[in-house]
């Protein structure tokens, strides 16, 4: 993979590139960041980076025997250590024993998470590890020599999935062979043994900005810019949720809460229960029900943002900047906080199973009186 390929991350990328330029490369750093904001992605780029025989200022050149090799996860000095789990009762799995499926799955979905990647092996329910052998198996790599590179890489994905067996590459980490490299990609710090933490450079990677996720959902995933816009709006910078998203959801939020709130105004009781069997069908599915509901939770936010931001800045259509002006009007800051907090509630029971038609007729029925102004009935 290229630096090119990747979605925004032009600090870091430049911080990557620079650690190489400068000769200040750290034999171990970890590359932290949220989920969907590329950091396995910068992992790869910059794993083929090391590798390239002829390193241009901003990127490999992509054209060279190692940039061929790396750009299909084959080069013999790239090392990968990901979770895995049994295959069957009695086995004792390394990453080695998965790299037909790391190859397709890294190259299919790069923005994944770990959830994907368990899916995408059968786990099923099974929990993932990066175990004792698998330490065993790098220690066992990373002593060797190199075979075409200057430098010998291990990308190990999710550290946090490593247990205490973790301790036992910490001689390694801590007096590598040399020209030897680490390079640690994960999500949560709080989940990372403490004592490889202390071994490592830090590098954070941000969330992805609103732009950068509507041009990729457009470039890459030919998404309608109105939708694009939507989607980016509720995934908060995260890639693989925005792609996630707009895999499942074909309904229009803005016609869908438009509708909503006129039959509560109006007291469309017909109107108002087609359109409950609507969103509440399986067709809709909970994770759409979900993204909906922050969907609105994002317009009241952004609809008091109004008071204080230049319309062009909120990343709505003109209608959604219209409507949320429309919203500042019918509810005041009490009402939005009433109203934000019975949405979340709702998305909190949708996780749980709750039956959508109930949930979404109660809703309705506590909206109106918010709007109204009148003491929501007690449940």
């Amino acid at each position: 993979m290229l630096f090119s390929d990747i979605i925004g991350q032009a600090a870091t990328k430049q911080q990557l590139l620079q650690s190489v330029q400068q000769n200040r490369l750290s034999h171990a750093m970890i590359l932290l960041g949220p989920e969907g904001a590329g950091g396995l992605s910068l992992a790869l780029a910059f794993s083929q980076y090391v590798a390239c025989e002829n390193k241009q200022a901003q990127d490999a050149c992509g054209m060279c025997a190692s940039c061929i090799k790396a750009g299909r996860y084959i080069h013999p000095d790239i090392h990968f250590s990901f979770p895995v789990v049994p295959r069957k009762p009695g086995d004792k799995p390394i990453s080695t024993d998965y790299m037909a499926e790391w190859r397709q799955f890294i190259t299919t979905n790069p923005y994944g998470n770990a959830y994907d990647w368990l899916q995408f092996i059968g786990a099923e329910n099974k929990q993932g590890n990066i175990t004792a052998n698998e330490c065993n198996d790098i220690i066992h790599k990373l002593s060797l020599k190199s075979f075409e590179s200057e430098y010998k890489i291990l990308v190990m994905w999710m550290p946090e999935y490593l247990g205490n067996e973790g301790n036992r590459l910490l001689k390694l980490i801590e007096e590598p062979p040399d020209n030897t490299l680490f390079l640690l990609v994960a999500e949560n710090q709080e989940h990372i043994l403490a004592t490889i933490l202390s071994r490592v450079h830090l590098i954070k990677i941000n969330p992805l900005s609103k732009s950068e996720v509507v041009q990729a959902l457009v470039t890459r995933a030919q998404a309608p810019e109105q939708k694009a816009r939507q989607i980016a709006t509720i995934t908060s910078g995260n890639y693989r949720e925005a792609v996630h998203l707009l895999q499942q959801a074909e309904d229009d939020y803005y016609e869908l809460l438009r509708n909503w709130l006129n039959f509560i105004f109006t007291g469309n009781r017909v109107n108002l229960q087609a359109w409950i069997e609507n969103i509440a069908s399986p067709k809709m599915g909970r994770e759409n029900q979900k993204q909906f509901l922050r969907y609105f939770i994002n317009l009241l936010e952004h609809s008091l943002r109004l008071q204080y931001m230049d319309k062009s800045q909120l990343g709505f259509s003109e209608e959604e900047k219209d409507f949320a002006g429309k919203i500042q009007k019918l509810a005041n800051l009490e009402q939005m906080e009433l109203i934000a907090t019975e949405l979340d509630n709702a998305s909190y029971h949708i996780e749980r199973n709750a039956n959508a038609k109930i949930l979404f007729h109660a809703l309705s029925i506590r909206l109106q009186y918010i709007f109204k102004k009148k003491r929501l009935p007690i449940v």
